[in-house]
């Protein structure tokens, strides 16, 4: 099954809620959309999972081991959930 798109506020509003779920005194506002989440948050490899199927489950989007790489920072976490793929 695959979800329909995310618009950019809905799947940045679901990004943010999923990490805030693994580390909830983070302060997302501080992180650069540029920037490494898992560097910014100090993420281990537990937290990163996490905050993996916490995203998957939020926003029904199949996340793969392949797309990993895709949610390294706010934007591309965006792009990821935003794209039909």
């Amino acid at each position: 099954m695959t979800a329909e798109p995310f618009t950019p506020d809905r799947a940045r509003d679901a990004v943010r809620t999923a990490l805030l779920g693994i580390v909830p005194d983070a302060e997302l506002d501080d992180v650069r959309p540029d920037e490494n989440l898992r560097q910014a948050l100090e993420l281990d490899s537990m937290d990163f999972l996490a905050f993996v199927r916490r995203l998957a489950d939020a926003t029904g989007k199949e996340i793969d081991e392949d797309d990993y790489p895709r949610l390294e920072t706010l934007d591309s976490c965006v792009g990821f959930l935003t794209t039909g793929n």
